[in-house]
């Protein structure tokens, strides 16, 4: 069979059910190729088991998960066209960096020299001889990114790669991603951390209790789903809450600062005309914009209705 092009992950009404509880309902979506795709879904959303449905580890109780138009079980030389970290730890703890990198080299009939490759490219070449029971979580992270890149494939699913990672290592792991999609890849992580998500992802895919919230650019996300606010600090809250309030502009004690408000739908020139009429003092004026975590957070509240 000859693969499509350009690859790309897509969901075909992809439903998986364990018994009474769907996991995945109906799920319809595409990965497309150049772009870093973040996916996103408070635990329990599915993210896990569709990722599993696109590696041919879970089978799909109806629909289907495709890897440039065909199953995973179709795909010819499979490492060559998809590399998958889904837990880093799955590694046995007696074996080197470096054996578990030969060994996977091999069942994927990659030369052995690509091993030692991998093991310089993520960091590891001073602990190859290294049991990968010794390593820390991030060593591990960097082991299972190696393991995943190991046959140069079109398309790599990451789950959760920035877990246990620094600082350093997290901004490595965000210019690796950002390579391989401009490399032509299709690139689609999960992780929890939204400050690196709203950094490192060009478009959202967000699931909630196994069903699609949103699928769009982060731009596009962020514009839409989030609002603007000014941030207004001052040695008197109260009064300064009765001034704006006065004005038709109610405001809220900004929960991050207790001597700071939050003023929404209003400008940093209007409050601040406000406040320098009636006498009052003022540390900071700030416009501010709710983050993704933010948004992330009401679009998956508990009493959210499933869509």
């Amino acid at each position: 069979m000859v693969l499509s092009s350009p690859l790309s992950l897509q969901a075909h009404a992809l439903t998986k059910r364990h018994g009474a509880i769907t996991a995945v309902d109906a799920l319809s979506f595409e990965v497309r190729p150049g772009v870093v795709t973040g996916f996103l879904g408070p635990n329990g959303a599915g993210k896990s088991t569709t990722l599993r449905m696109f590696l041919g580890l879970d089978r799909p109780s109806s629909g289907a998960a495709t890897i440039g138009g065909l199953r995973a079980a179709e795909l010819p030389h499979p490492a060559r066209v998809v590399g998958a970290m889904l837990d880093a730890r799955a590694v046995h703890p007696r074996r080197s960096a470096g054996a578990h990198l030969w060994a996977t080299a091999r069942a994927a009939g990659i030369p052995r020299s690509r091993a030692h490759e991998m093991l310089e490219m993520v960091g590891l070449a001073d602990a190859g001889t290294r049991p990968a029971g010794a390593f820390s979580l991030g060593m591990k992270q960097r082991l299972g990114i190696a393991s995943a890149l190991i046959g140069a494939p079109g398309i790599v699913i990451f789950d959760e790669p920035l877990n246990g990672l620094d600082p350093e290592g997290i901004r490595w792991a965000r210019a690796l991603m950002r390579d391989l999609a401009d490399e032509g890849r299709t690139v689609l992580f999960s992780s929890h951390l939204m400050g690196e998500m709203e950094l490192t992802a060009d478009h959202l895919i967000v699931i909630h209790r196994g069903t699609l919230l949103a699928d769009e650019p982060l731009p596009t996300f962020i514009a839409t789903r989030t609002a603007a606010w000014v941030r207004v600090r001052t040695p008197d809250t109260a009064g300064l809450a009765r001034i704006l309030a006065g004005a038709g502009l109610p405001t809220t004690v900004d929960p991050d600062h207790s001597d700071a408000l939050r003023v929404r739908d209003a400008s940093t020139d209007q409050v601040g005309r406000l406040a320098a009429t009636a006498g009052a003092e003022i540390s900071e004026l700030s416009l501010m914009r709710d983050s993704l975590e933010d948004a992330f957070l009401r679009m998956t509240a508990p009493d959210r209705k499933a869509a």
